[in-house]
């Protein structure tokens, strides 16, 4: 059913009930018509009683703490402007795997009544494409009472996923906002740096799996004297873009897949969505493919590249909790960082800088949790160096860490690595 744009509390009353979980699209995929709609209209909808939302990356500002008044919101992971309802304390988390989500929802432990989605203009068979995600709403429209869409004509037909048609929705309506274009960062010398020795490790013919940011904007533009480079990644940004135009980014040599590059979600500007647009190099798949341990396994020589927000001196990585807040996820990293362990000539990457505010970053103790276990670390890069933890023990593991550590900070640490590690069981000075 087509809607006029300005009555939806009326239809999306008549949809919704009480209890229902909400599901969309993260980031630029949040088909912000209908979210704002349902929030401002959140009282009545609710109908006395609650509504769920699964809050992901946001990148508009619908979703405020003040919502949480007949809002229960949950998510894997709190970034974005989504940030605030951790801060907030009225985002509960869900630690798990961002490989667990499609199961999760497929077996009914996280439920998934409503379904919220913003799709492009029909084709020339009138099939609405997902555009700028998959991800978990594959799964989630597998299970879902409700289908309601926005139809953005700014949205990229996409391959690789479900496409709709208009009688596959219980409502359809147009689109009243632009898509949201993240601001770009430049990468400042500290990014150039850890890019430099990312880089120098990687060899023609490789998978890159890169999420956004500065850091790995940093990293595809050190890649540009490479050969047939493949794309297998959860999240795309901007930087692919400028790769396959100079065509360096070729999928060629993938293992699978040939000639197409494979991601999640696209999380860039106009660039990517023009050069997305019915692209047949570019497949946007669910979760359940773009993060499945055997297809990581069988790609050729995956380059994971992930972040955190400390290490500690034998290789456990914090990317949760900083300060004492919720401000990131488990996510998909150890998906990832196992399946490049696992690829032929792969590359286990986590990569941050070695101080934040003059503080160090490699430490001796984490200060949150642990997201990625020591048995899974691989190469720890700082721009200080590359510290290779594969099969070394925990006495090599600490001299490693110290050696990419900031030399301010590496007497420091090696003091309290005495105090805090050789109680379980590290012994120093085994060489």
């Amino acid at each position: 059913m087509r809607q006029p744009k300005q009555d939806l509390a009326s239809p999306l009353r008549d949809l919704l009930r009480p209890g229902d979980t909400l599901w969309w699209g993260q980031a630029a995929a949040e088909p912000q018509t209908l979210t704002r709609a349902i929030v401002r209209h959140r009282r009545e909808l609710a109908q006395g009683g609650r509504l769920r939302m699964f809050a992901c990356i946001g990148q508009c500002d619908t979703l405020k703490p003040e919502h949480a008044d007949v809002i229960d919101f949950f998510g894997c992971i709190t970034g974005g402007t989504n940030r605030l309802l951790a801060q907030a304390g009225v985002l509960d988390v869900i630690p798990s795997h961002y490989s667990q989500l499609p199961d999760l929802i497929r077996c009914g432990a996280l439920a998934a009544d409503v379904v919220l989605l913003q799709v492009s203009p029909p084709d020339e068979q009138g099939r609405h494409s997902l555009g700028l995600a998959n991800e978990y709403l594959s799964a989630a429209l597998e299970k879902a009472r409700v289908v309601i869409g926005e139809v953005n004509p700014a949205v990229p037909w996409t391959h690789g996923g479900v496409a709709l048609a208009a009688s596959d929705f219980d409502l359809l309506v147009d689109a009243e906002h632009p898509l949201p274009d993240p601001e770009r960062a430049e990468p400042g010398p500290v990014e150039q740096a850890i890019a430099g020795r990312i880089a120098a490790l990687m060899q023609d013919g490789a998978t890159l799996q890169v999420g956004i940011g500065k850091l790995p904007e940093a990293v595809l533009c050190a890649l540009h004297d490479r050969r047939d480079l493949g794309l297998h990644t959860g999240a795309a940004g901007d930087g692919i873009v400028a790769l396959a135009e100079a065509g360096v980014l070729t999928n060629a040599r993938k293992g699978r897949d040939p000639g197409v590059g494979v991601a999640g979600i696209l999380m860039g500007g106009e660039r990517l969505r023009r050069w997305a647009h019915r692209n047949p190099a570019l497949a946007v798949r669910g979760t359940e493919y773009t993060h499945d341990p055997a297809v990581l396994a069988s790609l050729n020589a995956l380059v994971a590249i992930n972040s955190a927000i400390e290490v500690d001196l034998t290789g456990q990585v914090n990317a949760e909790v900083a300060g004492g807040v919720y401000v990131g996820g488990v996510g998909g990293a150890v998906d990832f960082l196992r399946g490049a362990a696992r690829s032929r000539g792969g590359l286990p990457i986590v990569a941050l800088p070695a101080t934040a505010r003059g503080a160090t970053r490699v430490v001796a103790r984490l200060s949150g949790p642990v997201s990625t276990p020591r048995c899974d670390a691989g190469l720890i890069v700082t721009e200080h160096g590359v510290a290779d933890l594969r099969g070394q023990t925990l006495s090599r593991r600490v001299q490693r860490m110290l050696d990419v550590a900031a030399p301010e900070h590496r007497a420091e640490l090696e003091r309290q690595a005495h105090q805090v590690l050789v109680r379980q069981g590290v012994v120093f000075g085994v060489k």
